[in-house]
């Protein structure tokens, strides 16, 4: 199907095709509570004919978002217990997130800030509130990285992004600007020449953190809106959240992270899915997601691997959670496991085992 404008309503997604009328008064009820948009390049990706596909399992609204258990939280990772002020979160010591912006040009449906983002979300920062969190970077010397998110930085116009980057560019002790976004996916045209040059105001370093779940989203157009931003000296890192349905296999993610180092985009996180409300059915549990993990070790080049990790409900940060490969068995002589899941001794007991 070819789609010429963003979705944003039930209707608009019947109307596509991608949603049965017979759904759409309790696709209604989905839509008051959380924002929906579906980009033309992401609703052009949709195979509508399956119940099951990865894209529409991303982007297309369901009722079981209406089913919010007891363990899920509205702010499930503590953004608002280390907001020093608006705009700021600082939980790690060298590094604090700037949320300038809480639109995207896409709603994902397991968005752990879906309570916060969208046309009714916590809005844009006012130039007021730029320059107070602005100012409570400056006043912290051990900053040295600055996280633009959201929302989604780049959906800010690039006289918005000159103007903050110019302001980073002004603190000196800040060596490192970090971009999270999905717009070189989802709406790969608006990475135009205009927008590059916003992203370099600053003069630090810069890195695009990319986000995507299934190979199928880095489309020929998407890699060549990586591509402008590769040539014009900005680093690229990927984010992917492993979710039920969309990428729970080790071949489907071999194949991700292979395609993001095809576009010289380094994987960077594998992100469990985390605890906001009415996502449930994208959680798999970590024993599996570890196993999956593991899985992967095996099938792709040390190129591939991104760290999986969990950021622990509260505010407590994140932490690699990847099965152990090596346990002691006795001091000082330890079981290695391989990628075929065969077990070794290290040290070998004799010669002859390593022969």
């Amino acid at each position: 199907m070819t789609a010429h404008r963003t979705l944003k309503t039930p209707e608009d997604l019947a109307q596509a095709g991608l949603l049965d009328d017979r759904c759409l008064e309790d696709i209604r009820r989905v839509g008051e509570h959380y924002a929906v948009a579906i980009t033309p390049a992401m609703a052009t990706l949709i195979d509508p004919a399956d119940p099951d596909d990865p894209i529409a399992q991303q982007f297309v609204p369901d009722t079981r978002e209406l089913n919010i258990l007891p363990q899920e939280l509205a702010d499930p990772i503590g953004d608002k217990a280390h907001s020093p002020v608006k705009g700021v979160v600082h939980r790690y010591p060298d590094r604090v997130l700037l949320k300038a912006v809480h639109v995207c040009p896409v709603y994902c449906r397991f968005c752990f800030r879906r309570e916060v983002v969208g046309p009714a979300g916590d809005g844009t920062l006012s130039p007021e509130d730029l320059a107070q969190a602005l100012s409570y970077i400056k006043s912290d010397p051990r900053i040295w990285e600055v996280i633009l998110t959201g929302g989604d930085p780049l959906v800010m116009s690039p006289r918005r992004l000159r103007e903050i980057m110019l302001g980073l560019k002004a603190i000196e002790h800040v060596k490192i600007v970090r971009l999270h976004t999905r717009v070189p996916v989802v709406d790969p045209a608006a990475v135009n020449a205009e927008m590059v040059d916003a992203l370099l105001e600053s003069g630090k370093t810069t890195y695009v953190a990319v986000h995507a779940n299934h190979p199928r989203e880095l489309t020929s157009e998407a890699r060549s809106a990586c591509e402008r931003l590769v040539q014009a000296g900005i680093a690229l890192v990927s984010q992917t959240v492993l979710l039920k349905g969309v990428n729970d296999d080790p071949d489907v993610l071999a194949d991700l992270m292979r395609a993001f180092v095809e576009t010289r985009i380094k994987p960077y996180y594998l992100h469990h899915p985390d605890l906001a409300p009415g996502t449930s059915h994208f959680r798999l549990d970590i024993a599996e997601g570890q196993r999956i993990v593991a899985a992967l070790r095996g099938r792709v080049s040390g190129l591939c691997q991104p760290a999986y990790v969990l950021d622990i409900p509260g505010g407590y940060g994140k932490s690699v959670i990847s099965a152990s490969a090596v346990e002691e068995t006795a001091p000082g002589t330890y079981a290695v496991k391989d990628f075929r899941e065969n077990l070794h001794i290290y040290p070998p007991t004799s010669r002859s085992e390593n022969d």
